[in-house]
C-alpha cells in the first residue's frame, strides 16, 4: 500500500535508562473544548483513573469534529514539564501517528479497553 509517504529516517539511538523515564499512559478522552483565539489548539480533559488533566493539543485542522474522540481512549505522555500554551497550561502529551510525516494524524490506541492510567513500554 503506498501513502505517498516517504519514511523518516530513525532517529539516534537512546539508553534504555533514558527510555524509561518516559511515562506513557492510557488515558480517556472526556471532553474536547476550543482553546480561544487559535485556530490549531484544542484542550483535552483526559481521565487517568487515579486524576484528570488538561492537555492542550493541536487538532482543529487534522478533523472535521474533534469531538468525535471524545469518549476514546489514547496514548498520553504525561511526566513532560507542564507547558502553557495560549494561556491554557497543558499537563502532558497526546501521542498521534502520521503528524512528524505529513500525514494526517491518527491517535494511538490500545487494542482493547484497559483501565485508564495504564502504563505502556
Amino acid at each position: 500500500m503506498s501513502s505517498g509517504m516517504s519514511i523518516a529516517p530513525v532517529k539516534p539511538s537512546i539508553s534504555m535508562e533514558v527510555l524509561n523515564r518516559i511515562d506513557v499512559r492510557v488515558g480517556r478522552i472526556e471532553a474536547v473544548q476550543d482553546v480561544p483565539g487559535s485556530d490549531k489548539l484544542v484542550q483535552l480533559r483526559v481521565g487517568f483513573g487515579d486524576h484528570t488533566r488538561t492537555i492542550v493539543a493541536g487538532l482543529k485542522q487534522e478533523r472535521a469534529n474533534p469531538r468525535d474522540i471524545e469518549g476514546k481512549q489514547a496514548l498520553f505522555i504525561v511526566n513532560l514539564e507542564p507547558r502553557k500554551m495560549r494561556g491554557v497550561m497543558s499537563e502532558g502529551m497526546l501521542f498521534d501517528i502520521g503528524y512528524a510525516d505529513g500525514l494526517r494524524p491518527v491517535l494511538a490506541i490500545p487494542e482493547a479497553p484497559v483501565p485508564d492510567g495504564t502504563r505502556a513500554g
